[in-house]
C-alpha cells in the first residue's frame, strides 16, 4: 500500500505538487489527443459506412476540378450532404493528390479536439477548477461515440463542434451574452451557418429551441419580455444561418438537383415511415423513440454505468438544479425532441449533446457511487484478456514477432492502471476515464499489424494490378473505396458480395477480390471453381456486420477467432473479358 501513496497524493491531494498539477492535467489531455491520432490511417478504425460514399463524392468532385456541382457515380447519392465536408476533404488532400486516409481524417480529429477544449472551458468555468475542466474534456473523449464518429471522414466531428459552439457562446459569457443586441446573435448565426453547411438546414430547429428556452430562463420566464427583447435576436441568428446555407443553392450550377436530392429526398424523406405508420414507428422498433433513448447512454460506451446514474441523479434532484446546469439540460432536451420528430431516429444524431453531458457528468460525479466507476474498470479489465488471446492466436498462426514487447507492455501498463483505480478510491473516477482511453489505445495497437504486411496485399501484387481494373466486394454503398487505399493506382470497381457467385465472378472480372474463411484452403477453393485462375496475393481481414448465428457461435461456440478473421484473395481470371 505504501507504493500507492505517491500516486494517491499526486492525483487527489490539494496541497501536493501544486506547481506540477496543471502540467499533469495538460499531459493527460495531450496524451488523449495523441490516442486520437494514433492509427488514424487504419482501414480498421471504428467508423461508420457513410465514410465510403463521402470519400467517393470527394474524390470525383476533386477530379472534376470544380467545387460544385458535387460529383458521384451513384445517382441517388450525389447531393446527399451539403458541400462543406467534401470541400474539407478536397483541401486536406490537395485536390486528391494526397489521397490517404490520414489526409482525409485528420481534420475530423482537429474538430474533435476543439470540441474537447470547449468542453474543458465550460466545465472549468462552472466548477471554478481547472482539473474539473480537464476531466470533462477527457470524459468527452472517452465516450465511445466520440471515438467512433469523431475520427473518420464523417460530418459528425465538424457538426458537433459548430452546433455546440453557438450554445457555448451564449452560455459561457452569460449573462452579458444574453444582453448583447447584435454581436452575440450575429456570431451565433455565423457559427450555426457553417454547421448547417456540413449537415442540413433543419438543424436550425434544435438550436432555435434551445436558445429560446435559454433566453426565457434568463428573463425569469417572462414571455412578454422575451418576445420584445430577445425573440428578434434568435430570429436574426437563425435567418443569418439559413442565409449562409442558402449560398449552396446560389453557387451550385444545378440548384434544382440540390432541391430534389437533398431537400426532398434526404430531409423530407426522413419523415417517411415507409411501410409502417408514423405513430407505430415512433413507439416501436429499431427507429423508435425508445431505441434512441437507449442509444444515448450507449454513446458513452464503457462509461455507461455512471452516465445512466447521472440522468437518475439529475431527475431526483431536479428541484435543486442550478441555472447553469438547467441551461445545459435545455440543450440536451432540445436535441432529443428535435431528432425524435423525423421517422428516422438514431443515437448518433444526439452526438452534439455529448460535450454538455460530459460537463454534467464531471460536475456531479462526486455524488455518483464509486461502485459504478469501478464497473467501468471491470469492463476495461475484461477486454484485456480478449486482446491478449487474439494476439497470441495471431502470433501462433502468422509469426511470433507479429506482436512484440511494446504491445505486451501496453497491456501490462493498462492492467496496472486499472488495479490502481481499484486501490486508490479517490482516484477511481478519473482513472476509469483514463483506463477507457487506454483501451482505445490497446485496440489501435492490436489493429496495427492488420494495416501492415498481414492486412495488406503484397507490394508485388499491388504493382501487378496498377492501372488495371479490379473488382472488390462491398456490403455498404461505395465500400469499394477501401480498395483504392489497398491497391493504389488500380482502377477499382465494386460488386455486391451477396449477389455474385464465384463462377460468375470468374466469367465477368479479369481481376477481383474474393473473401474466404480462415478454415478454407485458398488454393483448393479457387481451383475448384476456376482451374485456370491465379492467386496474385492475399491478406488477412477482420470481418464485420455479423448475423445472430455468427454472434452465437463466437460467444457460445468458441469460434471467436475463426469467425472474426478471414482472408481476402486477389485473383486473376483468364476467362473473363479483358
Amino acid at each position: 500500500m505504501s507504493a500507492m501513496v505517491p500516486i494517491k497524493s499526486l492525483l487527489t491531494s490539494k496541497t501536493a505538487l501544486p506547481v506540477l498539477r496543471p502540467f499533469l492535467c495538460l499531459a493527460l489531455l495531450l496524451g488523449a489527443f495523441l490516442i486520437y491520432f494514433y492509427g488514424l490511417d487504419s482501414i480498421h478504425i471504428p467508423k461508420n459506412g457513410d465514410e465510403y460514399p463521402y470519400m467517393h463524392i470527394t474524390r470525383l468532385t476533386a477530379a472534376s476540378g470544380n467545387l460544385l456541382p458535387l460529383q458521384s457515380q451513384m445517382d441517388h447519392m450525389r447531393n446527399t450532404k451539403p458541400p462543406l465536408l467534401f470541400w474539407q476533404g478536397i483541401a486536406s488532400t490537395f485536390w486528391g493528390k494526397d489521397w490517404t486516409l490520414w489526409s482525409l481524417r485528420y481534420p475530423s480529429v482537429l474538430y474533435t479536439i476543439l470540441t474537447a477544449i470547449l468542453t474543458m472551458l465550460m466545465a472549468w468555468k462552472l466548477s471554478g477548477r481547472f482539473e474539473t475542466g480537464v476531466a470533462a474534456a477527457l470524459a468527452f473523449l472517452a465516450f465511445f461515440s466520440t471515438y467512433r464518429y469523431g475520427r473518420p471522414f464523417l460530418t459528425d466531428p465538424a457538426l458537433v463542434f459548430w452546433l455546440f459552439l453557438p450554445f457555448f457562446t451564449l452560455s459561457y459569457w452569460r449573462p452579458a451574452s444574453f444582453d448583447s443586441r447584435f454581436a452575440v446573435p450575429i456570431l451565433a448565426g455565423l457559427e450555426l451557418g457553417i454547421g448547417l453547411l456540413y449537415k442540413s438546414f433543419a438543424l436550425v430547429i434544435p438550436v432555435f429551441a434551445a436558445m429560446s428556452w435559454s433566453y426565457l430562463l434568463h428573463r425569469d420566464y417572462s414571455l412578454k419580455t422575451f418576445l420584445i427583447r430577445d425573440l428578434w435576436k434568435i430570429a436574426l441568428s437563425s435567418f443569418l444561418a439559413l442565409g449562409i446555407f442558402g449560398l449552396w443553392f446560389l453557387f451550385d450550377p444545378d440548384p434544382a438537383a440540390v432541391w430534389k436530392e437533398f431537400v426532398v429526398l434526404e430531409n423530407v424523406g426522413k419523415f417517411d415511415p415507409h411501410s409502417t405508420g408514423y405513430l407505430q414507428q415512433l413507439l416501436w422498433g429499431a427507429s423508435s423513440i425508445w431505441s434512441m433513448a437507449l442509444a444515448l447512454p450507449a454513446n458513452a460506451g464503457l462509461l455507461i454505468f455512471p452516465f445512466i446514474a447521472m440522468f437518475v441523479l439529475a431527475f431526483m434532484t431536479r428541484r435543486e438544479t442550478t441555472t447553469e446546469k438547467t441551461l445545459l439540460w435545455f440543450w440536451v432536451i432540445a436535441l432529443f425532441v428535435a431528432f425524435s420528430v423525423p421517422s428516422q431516429r438514431s443515437g448518433r444524431y444526439l452526438m452534439p449533446a455529448m460535450p454538455v453531458l460530459a460537463v454534467l457528468l464531471v460536475l456531479d460525479w462526486g455524488k455518483i457511487s464509486i461502485k459504478l466507476f469501478r464497473l467501468t474498470l471491470v469492463c476495461c479489465g475484461l477486454l484485456l484478456p480478449l486482446f491478449a488471446y487474439l494476439a497470441l492466436r495471431l502470433n501462433c498462426q502468422f509469426g511470433a514477432t507479429l506482436y512484440e514487447w511494446p504491445f505486451w507492455l501496453l497491456l501490462v501498463f493498462t492492467c496496472g492502471f486499472i488495479v490502481t483505480g481499484f486501490m486508490v478510491p479517490d482516484a477511481t473516477r478519473i482513472v476509469s476515464i483514463l483506463a477507457t482511453l487506454l483501451i482505445y489505445l490497446v485496440f489501435a495497437a492490436f489493429m496495427r499489424p492488420m494495416d501492415g504486411s498481414l492486412g495488406s496485399f503484397p507490394r508485388e501484387a499491388q504493382q501487378e494490378v496498377k492501372g488495371r481494373q479490379v473488382w472488390g466486394p462491398y456490403n455498404w454503398l461505395a465500400g469499394e473505396e477501401e480498395y483504392r487505399f489497398l491497391l493504389p493506382g488500380a482502377d477499382v470497381h465494386g460488386y455486391d458480395v451477396s449477389r455474385l457467385t464465384m463462377r460468375r465472378m470468374t466469367q465477368r472480372f479479369p481481376v477481383f477480390v474474393k473473401r474466404l474463411p480462415l478454415t478454407e484452403n485458398a488454393e483448393e477453393a479457387i481451383r475448384s471453381e476456376c482451374p485456370d485462375c491465379r492467386i496474385i496475393g492475399e491478406r488477412l481481414i477482420i470481418t464485420e456486420r455479423h448475423n445472430n448465428e455468427q454472434l452465437k457461435e463466437m460467444i457460445l461456440g468458441g469460434k471467436l477467432f475463426e469467425i472474426l478473421f478471414a482472408r481476402e484473395l486477389l485473383v486473376e481470371s483468364p476467362s473473363a473479358p479483358k
